[in-house]
């Protein structure tokens, strides 16, 4: 990815469009506006993978469901973010279980969408710098496998002792290194989204403490919502974090359900709760 951001604005109201547009070309974005969910498919397929999209629901046509899901299919990598003024908590659900970054409301005034963006831009990053960690590390155990010379490789103990040790967490297989944005899995990296970095982390920190859905919430998105949405949303980050973690994600060793309560990261993969 270049440094040059790429954002697609849809928006059938041709004076948000342009503004938000404008607002965004100023932070030195790289800007392309489109008037229909037709319109910003057929832009898609025709250009360079964007790296964000912010989408208005309500669209002549294709709406922005749909657009969000023909997004998510051209470019899985996409940062897609929905605004809308007809908004509800179960449209929120289900545009965070199609892949949506962020649900915004209208009226939602420029300064709120330009600070999701550079949330965005700044997950965005962190993840470019993991995943060239991740490849780098991939690289690395091929050629070691490769020259077959382990036997040679070791660390020694004053090197060990230049890690900062609060920037790596490790519960049995499971090892988090904060600074590098790195999550390993018996030594295997594992590919994830900074919202799952950040979820895992927060449970792994606290391990074999129960933490509620408003906590994890908290924790790793930084706002507070109510319990029941709290339940959704983490609800479906947890479903993919297992997916990604566990050998048997329907049968859960690492990441537990503490039914009425929350999630609690067990340090014992092999114990269930009572």
């Amino acid at each position: 990815m270049s440094d040059e951001i790429r954002i697609l604005i849809v928006d059938d109201e041709a004076a948000e469009r342009i503004t938000l547009g404008e607002v965004l070309r100023l932070e030195g974005y790289k800007v392309t506006l489109a008037a229909s969910g037709e319109e910003a498919l057929s832009i898609a397929r025709q250009h360079s993978p964007f790296h964000i999209a912010v989408l208005d629901l309500r669209l002549p046509g294709i709406d922005g469901m749909q657009v969000l899901d023909g997004i998510r299919q051209i470019s899985a990598d996409t940062i897609v973010m929905l605004i809308t003024g007809y908004g509800t908590l179960e449209t929120a659900i289900s545009a965070l279980r199609k892949g949506a970054y962020d649900f915004l409301l209208k009226p939602c005034p420029v300064d709120e969408v330009l600070s999701a963006v550079k949330r965005a831009v700044s997950d965005l990053k962190a993840d470019r710098h993991r995943k060239a960690l991740v490849g780098q590390l991939q690289n690395t155990l091929q050629e070691l496998i490769r020259t077959d010379n382990l036997s040679g490789l070791e660390i020694s103990e004053a090197e060990e002792a230049e890690e900062n040790e609060d920037d790596v967490i490790t519960v049995k297989e499971i090892t988090i290194d904060k600074a590098k944005h790195l999550v390993t899995h018996k030594g295997e990296p594992i590919d994830l989204t900074p919202t799952e970095f950040r979820l895992l982390e927060c449970l792994v920190s606290n391990v074999d403490e129960v933490q509620s859905p408003q906590e994890l919430v908290k924790c790793a998105q930084g706002y507070e919502t109510d319990a029941w949405g709290a339940r959704s949303i983490v609800r479906v980050h947890i479903r993919r974090l297992r997916r990604k973690l566990e050998p048997t994600p329907s049968e859960p060793r690492y990441i537990l359900n503490v039914r009425g309560v929350g999630y609690v990261f067990s340090s014992d993969p092999d114990e269930r709760p009572g």
